[in-house]
């Protein structure tokens, strides 16, 4: 038996003990968090599936796990042997796992699942499915700690300040904003848990999840008082300091939900229930008012002001020289027929951004697909299984990221190796194209971010060609590298709440997949910026912040028009004028000036 098979077997007697037939595990902590600690991996912990998103249902003798169009094929080998179905899983058919249940136990059975890290919009949705099947619904019980004998304790670095040159408001202004919003809705106090909206508002940082800068908390915030959710010990004493100064007190991590049932009865309580657990949810006075709605931190946070977005932009040259160092270097190499592999160009990016002022670390693992490895959107190499490039043809996906002190970055660029063919030329312009319509787009404010998906789809749809994953996603300003509320995906259904606003930073990365065979994706980051305010309303446009060449190499230029070659040879002109001003090696200026002609 595998230790993951050894591991469900656990999982099912545990499941006999508590009286549970079936068993709901999402890839969630207590704050909702798109990357988890490794205390709350217990998906991965107990499946052996190690993407960044899924879903286990168990019973005592199915289980399935449930994953979107990107990690179809990786998890179909992770899962091999495991005794666990891959389940194809669309974001349109949210109920599908919930619905499993109905299908697979018998009336009057008991479903659990960890009412800690279950938000409460999912309990409820779950409960709402149940319920009508007559199974029942119970989030009292946490199983992997019955099973999981050697899981991780919870991270406890240091929590440091993100110095006041960085930062564009102070943590009393933000809170006085925040106290304005929840007074707007009619609430007296407000429930926190999402780490990077805290993060914000306090303008702290820490290093509790891998990639970003961020640490454990909750906060509870009235009219008069502001409580942080923290070990206290964990903080700088700067840290404590800017606390005290912007009159938020500490009181232990633990206590939040005992501090949220001392509430008033009578309170007037702000939640989100996407981004707000069940267990703290229901630790609120039954008596009191429940006000549901966006929480004001998460649109604050997404629209970034004049002094943040000068400190992205100086972040952002500062990683395009790191990448053209790193490019610059990957050509020789590979010229040269010098070994060069998947984790290479992971070792080398990460040494040339760790030589640029400012860097703190990575923003995500750095996916560098080879050919068929690059048709998985989140692949990663490992030391047990990667692709060597040196001496083959084909196409070299790069997608990476960094996190400075004045921004988080994220780009995808495509790489030729040796000879490539008609098709994956095609593709890849394809792509670009995509890129190009919807970085020239304006749009009226306020539209649904969803709403400017097809804009870059449409170079593919018209040659029948398509792609699973969203067109874009918010990224904070040293914070999660993905944020929202924005984001661009159909899929994500054109709700209020993702409402295009000056100042949001949002990724344009289209791609196109092949599976076994090559995979495309082209990626930059833009902002947001007033273009046109008359009688017909305020209009938006793109500034592209990324600065980094897209190479020409890869392109069928008989495929752009007119007003895509001009696009990209504006865009190349201003990444040479602004990169080429900043110190670089001779090489490095030497690739930046080829990969920038006029095409």
């Amino acid at each position: 038996m595998s230790a993951h098979t050894q591991r469900l077997d656990a999982l099912r007697h545990a499941m006999q003990a508590h009286r549970f037939d079936g068993w709901w595990l999402p890839s969630d902590d207590p704050h909702l968090s798109e990357y988890l600690p490794a205390h709350w991996q217990g998906r991965a912990w107990l499946s052996g599936f190690t993407g960044s998103v899924g879903l286990l249902t168990v019973t005592q003798d199915k289980a399935a796990l449930w994953v979107d169009s990107r990690y179809w094929v990786q998890a179909e080998q992770q899962l091999a042997g495991s005794g666990i179905a891959l389940e194809k899983w669309s974001p349109r058919d949210a109920e599908a796992p919930m619905q499993w249940f109905v299908t697979h136990l018998p009336k009057n059975s008991r479903v659990g699942a960890d009412g800690a890290v279950l938000s409460l919009k999912e309990a409820r949705t779950l409960n709402d499915v149940l319920q009508p099947a007559s199974l029942k619904l119970d989030t009292t019980t946490d199983l992997l700690d019955h099973i999981w004998s050697e899981r991780p304790a919870l991270p406890n670095a240091p929590i440091y300040c993100h110095d006041s040159q960085w930062v564009g408001e102070s943590t009393k202004e933000k809170l006085s904003s925040l106290r304005s919003a929840m007074t707007d809705q009619g609430a007296d106090a407000h429930l926190l848990s999402a780490l990077d909206d805290i993060a914000w508002l306090t303008n702290l940082r820490g290093s509790d999840v891998e990639y970003n800068p961020i640490f454990l908390a909750h906060m509870l915030i009235t009219q008069d008082q502001a409580t942080l959710f923290v070990e206290g010990d964990r903080l700088e004493r700067e840290a404590r300091s800017a606390l005290e100064q912007a009159g938020i007190e500490v009181a232990p991590y633990e206590n939040a939900a005992r501090q949220v049932a001392e509430l008033s009865p009578s309170s007037h309580v702000l939640i989100d229930p996407s981004k707000l657990t069940l267990l703290l949810a229901d630790a609120v006075p039954e008596s009191a008012d429940l006000i549901e709605a966006s929480q004001p931190t998460t649109l604050a946070k997404s629209r970034k002001g004049e002094m943040e977005l000068a400190h992205v932009r100086d972040a952002m040259e500062d990683d395009g020289v790191a990448l053209c160092e790193f490019f610059a270097w990957l050509d020789e190499a590979l010229a040269q027929g010098e070994a060069v592999s998947e984790l290479t160009i992971d070792e080398r990016l990460r040494e040339e951004r760790q030589k640029r002022p400012n860097f703190v670390g990575e923003s995500f693992p750095t996916i560098a697909g080879f050919n068929q490895n690059g048709a998985l959107p989140h692949y990663r190499a490992t030391e047990e299984a990667f692709s060597h490039i040196t001496g083959k043809d084909g196409l070299l996906l790069i997608d990476s990221g960094g996190q400075y002190l004045g921004g988080t970055t994220d780009i995808t660029r495509m790489v030729p190796v040796g000879h490539l063919n008609s098709s994956q030329r095609d593709g890849v312009t394809r792509v670009l194209k995509g890129l190009i319509a919807l970085s020239s787009a304006h749009f009226p404010e306020d539209i649904p971010a969803p709403q400017l998906d097809a804009i870059a789809r449409n170079p593919l749809w018209q040659a029948g060609l398509d792609y699973g994953h969203g067109t874009g996603h918010g990224v904070g300003y040293f914070l999660n590298v993905h944020e929202g509320p924005q984001v661009i995906s159909w899929q994500a259904g054109a709700a209020p709440r993702t409402a295009m606003k000056a100042g949001m930073i949002t990724s344009i990365e289209p791609g196109l997949y092949r599976e076994g065979q090559w995979g495309v994706r082209i990626e930059n980051l833009v902002v947001n910026r007033t273009t046109t305010h008359n009688e017909f309303g305020r209009f938006l446009e793109f500034e592209t912040l990324t600065l980094c060449p897209i190479d020409t190499r890869t392109l069928n230029l008989l495929l752009l028009n007119e007003e895509e070659r001009a696009w990209l040879n504006h865009y190349h002109s201003v990444v040479h004028e602004r990169l080429s001003a900043r110190r670089m090696t001779t090489r490095a200026l030497e690739w930046l000036q080829r990969r920038t002609l006029p095409v």
